[in-house]
């Protein structure tokens, strides 16, 4: 049974919080990577920054819908929600636009149970750890690799 250790990439490319946008997005798009883990001056993973949390930038800012109630407005949208969006578009720093606290896996995790937080919790990139420490990332194109890389027998017609 294949494990994260047995088809995660171990060369980790990561970034610290204090990392500009403008250089994490070059980082993304030169490296070809959907996500690079955050890791402190210790470093400890403290987030996970996806091309997802650089696309939101060029969302706008939302505006919360609302419904009067005996000539009150009662929004319909948390405003904790509405100011962690407005933060997330506004990000200079990769602190303020990564997602923190990561779910992760361990080296020993099973391919199938990777497989399964990748489809059912739609994660791009899984951070491999030990300890607080990242050890590897596995993404979705490790997990396709596998499908091609176990030969089949073919059965003669």
């Amino acid at each position: 049974m294949l494990k994260a250790k047995d088809i995660m990439t171990k060369e980790v490319i990561t970034i610290s919080p204090d990392t500009e946008i403008v250089n994490a997005a070059k980082i993304l798009l030169e490296k070809r990577v959907n996500g690079l883990p955050v890791v402190d001056a210790f470093g400890r993973l403290v987030g996970i920054l996806c091309q997802s949390d650089l696309v939101v930038q060029q969302k706008s800012i939302p505006i919360p819908s609302v419904f009067t109630l005996l000539e009150s407005f009662i929004p319909l949208t948390s405003m904790k929600r509405i100011d962690k969006e407005v933060e997330k578009i506004a990000a200079l720093t990769v602190e303020r636009a990564m997602t923190p606290d990561p779910v992760t896996v361990g080296p020993d995790t099973e391919i199938e149970e990777v497989a399964r937080l990748m489809v059912d919790k739609k994660y791009h990139t899984l951070p491999v750890v030990e300890g607080d420490k990242v050890v590897g990332i596995v993404g979705k194109e490790d997990v396709l690799k596998t499908l091609i890389a176990e030969p089949r027998d073919k059965e003669k017609i």
